[in-house]
């Protein structure tokens, strides 16, 4: 039978799932790689909440992922924060639900709100020694577009703080 996904923007009840969430992706750092996020601001997942760039992905009505979005991102893509993008970040899949693919889903999403706001490039990040993401967001459409090294004072969590980037991005506008 047929799953129905939704990918819904998240509401302020939905603060502490998504919490549990980041916990759970943490958890699952520790295990697989010497990098671990170190939480994130009780206050900013609020504020994007509120400003509607925190989203999940429901599968038959379950909380299933989260995701949040930004439309600048300076820090981490120099020089290119003029160009419309979305920035997809914090991605975490419950582990109930991994193997989904939720990647595309969230690209699928990005592609059709672009024709809502527009767009020229969906865009994110990942730590870059970590070739499995290399490899999937590269066959999710994403274009590995290079490496970028994070200065400890770049007002970023503290995870990023003197850490290698890989940057990727896919381009929704024809090039003429």
């Amino acid at each position: 039978m047929q799953k129905s996904i939704q990918v819904l923007s998240s509401l302020s009840a939905d603060i502490d799932t998504i919490f549990e969430f980041y916990d759970l992706a943490i958890e699952h750092q520790k295990k697989v790689s010497p990098k671990q996020w170190q939480g994130f601001d009780r206050e900013l997942v609020k504020q994007e909440i509120a400003e509607g760039r925190q989203y999940k992905i429901l599968v038959d009505g379950a909380a299933a992922a989260i995701f949040a979005v930004t439309y600048s991102d300076p820090q981490i893509w120099l020089g290119k924060d003029h160009e419309k993008a979305v920035y997809i970040h914090r991605i975490v899949t419950h582990p109930a639900f991994r193997g989904y693919g939720f990647v595309n889903i969230i690209v699928g999403w990005a592609k059709a709100y672009s024709k809502e706001r527009p767009l020229d490039y969906i865009r994110m990040d990942t730590w870059a020694d970590n070739e499995k993401l290399l490899s999937y967001y590269t066959s999710c459409g994403f274009e590995h577009v290079g490496e970028i090294k994070i200065a400890a004072d770049s007002g970023l969590p503290k995870h990023y703080e003197g850490i290698k980037l890989n940057l990727f991005e896919i381009g929704l506008r024809s090039k003429d």
